[in-house]
């Protein structure tokens, strides 16, 4: 098929599993073990150093970001949208830890930052406004997820649109255990203890 030489490699690039490998390096052991015990920035802030969840957020973000600009330089057209689908895929499914990564929420922003800045800055309103009234980074990451590809449409364009479509349904499926703990009242707040993670 033709988009699988641009898709595996942003697939790798997204599959490079930062939160775990910084907190390895930092002497914190395996972050899989602690809170969500997903490998995003939500959950290394759990290790109390908040300098190390901030570095994972922008390797996430990064590595989206990567992925896409490569291809927007040397790619075909539409090269760039693979390779970013495949960076979020990548988080989400890396290879490397059994097809068990993150929530894809810094990986997915990376993407859209650097397709169509726009539409991420918008994101990133929504998910500030949702997390102040709140406090629940989850719930925050769900409802920016879903505006994203209603501001492609009138922000970017009908294909970016697609792109965002396709990784906020990912991404949201990937929240399920939020969606559920939501439901039922139960996930916790920014802040405290528990399994609230939406990154």
């Amino acid at each position: 098929m033709l988009m699988l030489p641009f898709i595996f490699p942003g697939y790798l690039f997204g599959s490079v599993p930062f939160g775990l490998l910084l907190t390895r390096m930092a002497g914190l052991g395996d972050i899989r073990s602690i809170g969500s015990r997903s490998i995003g920035a939500t959950n290394v802030l759990r290790t109390g150093n908040k300098w190390l969840a901030a570095a994972t957020l922008l390797l996430d973000a990064g590595k989206g970001a990567v992925a896409v600009g490569v291809f927007l330089i040397l790619g075909p057209p539409d090269a760039a949208l693979w390779s970013g689908l495949g960076a979020v895929i990548g988080h989400l499914f890396p290879v490397w830890l059994g097809f068990k990564g993150g929530k894809g929420v810094a990986t997915g922003l990376g993407v859209m930052l650097t397709l169509a800045w726009p539409v991420a800055v918008t994101g990133c309103v929504v998910w500030l406004l949702v997390a102040v009234i709140t406090r629940m980074s989850s719930l925050a990451s769900l409802v920016a997820v879903a505006v994203t590809p209603v501001a492609a449409l009138y922000l970017a364009n009908g294909k970016i649109a697609w792109l965002a479509l396709g990784i906020a349904a990912m991404l949201i499926a990937r929240h399920h255990e939020n969606i559920r703990r939501l439901l039922a009242g139960t996930e916790p707040r920014i802040g405290q203890r528990g399994k609230e993670t939406g990154v």
